[in-house]
C-alpha cells in the first residue's frame, strides 16, 4: 500500500504544491512538487523532503512551512482571511 495524501497545498498560480502524507507505518511526511503547464508533463519532485519522518500531520506541516518559503507565505496570507 502506498502513502496516503492527506493535504495538497498549491501556490496561488498552481505551478507548485506541497503534499502532506501518511505512510503505511503511521508516520508522516511532506514533499514539494512543481509542474510546467506549458509542457504538460505533470508534477515532478523538487524538494526531496519525503524521507523526513514525523509523528503527526501537524509536525509535518510545520516542518514543510519552515522548509518551503512559498508555503509559509501562502499559509500566512490564508490565516489572515
Amino acid at each position: 500500500m502506498a502513502s496516503v495524501i492527506l493535504n495538497s497545498i498549491e501556490t496561488f498560480d498552481g505551478d507548485r504544491c506541497v503534499d502532506i502524507f501518511e505512510r503505511e507505518d503511521g508516520t508522516f511526511g511532506f514533499e514539494e512538487f512543481r509542474r510546467d503547464p506549458e509542457t504538460r508533463t505533470g508534477w515532478f519532485k523538487t524538494g526531496y523532503f519525503g524521507g523526513n519522518i514525523f509523528l503527526d500531520e501537524m509536525s509535518a506541516l510545520v516542518a514543510a512551512r519552515g522548509s518551503v518559503k512559498w508555503l509559509d507565505l501562502k499559509m500566512k496570507i490564508l490565516e489572515k482571511r
